[in-house]
């Protein structure tokens, strides 16, 4: 259950993640997979093994709070099961699929979520001189070693320190003086960075580390990467909202000329912050599944149980931005777009930092906000006037736009149902939909 309703803050400011932490860490979230197949291999011949093992989680470290009013991160860790992507291996080439197995990727890599979102001929001419700032609390001192590997076995471009592709910095910019270290955080980092390249592989990243998971100092974080040049900027945490929310829009989120991506949360309906600031792009999470239609990939709202599933809600004291006209909440609504959260449909990710080092499975809107970040950056340059996440609602109703009309992430009012329940057209567990292309995403 959650420690609080929905838009409630907590005494500090800031709700803390028991219920999502409670579900995934007591009782690991299951999911029994549909059989899955693709238009490019209809006629494959079916695999002899059963891939029917259900795909198990757990949250994050990071997901908890270190002290109280931290923000936490929004990541969900496969432990085992046949993965959506396993099954379709399986089912289409006829590879056996091993539950559990770190020494080979499990997950969606760069040319499914390419492929899924339209973005394949963009990812190929896009994104040379754009740089993707990831901001996390805490130090991954493996960041570099990890990204490279990632990067390395799906044949993107080289992304290092030395040829100036990558680059870690502390909340002030140093590289020498960063934070301590922290295992959990560091997971989050890998999923962050490796999002980021899957999307945009041309695009220079910049990883941004908060000295602690503090609204002040994550904030200081975002000021910090756009002062260093970054134009599209990918937060993964969120917290409960407060009455603070007006003064952190205008101290940490106001850039006008950059997108700002942020996480709207894993533990179902119920608004979270920074997601509710009017000057940032909310992400919210799909389930996202091959299939045999024209597009070839199918996406529905994701939702596990009560407690689990894609953020969105009306905002409690963020104001309306002038491009949302839904009527059913008079302030921000969330969310404004979505992309792939759904553990059991979740993507490969490479971490070797305080855990066993290989190959892992996460979901969570923290995969969809660097998903976005990086359609983003294919997408170019913001107007420097430009808050972006109106040029998706300047796209509503498009072929731009992949349309989710299904599943729901929890119970709201009947009287904006759309909150909580996708239709046609806007909803707030996916926002206008996910990218096809990169037309929605540019002024």
């Amino acid at each position: 259950m959650r420690t609080t309703p929905p838009n409630s803050p907590t005494p500090s400011g800031r709700r803390l993640h028991l219920g999502r932490i409670g579900s995934a860490l007591l009782g690991t979230a299951t999911l029994v997979l549909a059989g899955l197949g693709t238009a490019a291999h209809a006629n494959a011949a079916p695999a002899t093994p059963s891939t029917s093992s259900k795909v198990t989680w757990t949250a994050t470290p990071c997901a908890a709070p270190k002290h109280k009013g931290d923000l936490t991160c929004n990541s969900l860790r496969v432990t085992g099961g046949i993965t959506a992507f396993q099954k379709h291996l399986a089912q289409t080439d006829g590879i056996t699929p091993k539950a559990a197995d770190a020494s080979t990727p499990s997950g969606y890599g760069p040319s499914d979520l390419q492929r899924a979102y339209g973005l394949t001929s963009a990812a190929a001419s896009n994104g040379a001189g754009r740089t993707i700032a990831i901001v996390d609390a805490y130090d991954d001192p493996n960041a570099a070693a990890d990204l490279a590997k990632y990067r390395s076995y799906y044949g993107l471009p080289s992304c290092t320190t030395s040829n100036g592709c990558f680059k870690k910095v502390s909340q002030t910019g140093s590289t020498t003086s960063l934070p301590s270290a922290d295992s959990g955080w560091a997971e989050e980092e890998s999923l962050d960075l490796d999002m980021a390249s899957a999307v945009c592989p041309q695009c220079s990243i910049l990883l941004v580390e908060a000295k602690s998971a503090s609204m002040a100092n994550l904030g200081t974080a975002v000021n910090e990467a756009v002062k260093l040049g970054a134009k599209y900027v990918s937060n993964s945490y969120g917290g409960g909202e407060s009455s603070s929310d007006a003064t952190y829009d205008s101290s940490y989120f106001n850039h006008p000329g950059v997108a700002i991506t942020v996480s709207a949360g894993d533990e179902g309906y119920g608004a979270e912050y920074p997601a509710a600031s009017k000057y940032v792009t909310a992400v919210g999470g799909t389930a996202l599944k091959t299939s045999s239609t024209t597009r070839g990939w199918t996406e529905s709202v994701w939702n596990t149980s009560s407690t689990e599933g894609t953020g969105s809600g009306c905002s409690a004291y963020d104001a309306k931005p002038t491009w949302q006209t839904d009527t059913g909440c008079s302030k921000r609504a969330i969310a404004d777009t979505s992309a792939v959260a759904d553990p059991a449909t979740g993507v490969s990710v490479y971490d070797s930092y305080g855990v066993t080092a290989g190959w892992y499975t996460f979901g969570g809107t923290s995969a969809s906000s660097p998903i976005i970040a990086g359609v983003y950056a294919l997408a170019g340059t913001p107007g420097s006037s430009d808050y972006p996440s109106k040029y998706i609602y300047n796209a509503a109703g498009t072929s731009a736009l992949n349309d989710v009309t299904s599943g729901s992430n929890g119970t709201c009012s009947s009287t904006a149902s759309y909150l909580c329940t996708a239709k046609s057209g806007y909803d707030g567990p996916t926002g206008w939909g996910t990218p096809e292309g990169t037309a929605a995403f540019t002024g």
